[in-house]
């Protein structure tokens, strides 16, 4: 493997996605309230087996293609989300990030503290530009998120997806490296 991916915060670990992480993994990408503003509907045992059966042999800065790593909780040692970064095909020193987290775990802290730490991860690398993040603008709890890590908000972009059934809108926010640094 080209590129591991092993991060550690205080309380979690962000890591590669195993076939072991199926049954927490499944357990909240099955969740309609989970999958609501996602781009996936809720998932079966097979579609989860075919996602991280995919994800195996991707690696980190695979430019053009979707990351998708895991969010461990040390303490229960158990998949609680699963996060997302995207370097762009035409230029890796810019990346899209995206996170899910199962439903008993949100408004704890936990998705600020994996994205803080992933793009301090990032910002490492001197050449790193830029880190943007494309919400569901119906998606508060994922502003919310966004704007306390300093992002800031460069559009809204009204009805401008069909997604899943219906016209909705996005919001699109961005952090440069600049930013990150004025913000430490």
């Amino acid at each position: 493997m080209g590129n591991p991916f092993t991060i550690k915060t205080p309380n979690l670990i962000l890591r590669k996605l195993s076939m072991n992480d199926i049954d927490d993994f499944l357990e909240y990408r099955s969740d309609p309230e989970v999958a609501k503003f996602q781009g996936f509907s809720p998932m079966t045992i097979k579609e989860a087996e075919s996602f991280i059966e995919h994800q195996i042999p991707v690696e980190f800065k695979n430019p053009g293609e979707w990351f998708q790593y895991g969010i461990e909780e040390k303490v229960s040692k158990r998949i609680i989300g699963d996060g997302a970064v995207k370097f762009f095909k035409e230029e890796i020193r810019m990346v899209e990030l995206g996170i899910t987290l199962s439903r008993s775990h949100q408004n704890k802290g936990f998705a600020k503290e994996a994205m803080s730490h992933l793009i301090e991860f990032l910002f490492q690398d001197k050449d790193f530009h830029r880190v943007m993040a494309v919400v569901d603008a119906d998606n508060l709890n994922a502003a919310r998120l966004l704007t306390s890590l300093h992002f800031r908000q460069e559009g809204y972009f009204k009805e401008n997806i069909f997604f899943k059934g219906k016209w909705g809108s996005e919001i699109q926010f961005a952090m440069l490296r600049e930013d990150w640094e004025n913000k430490k």
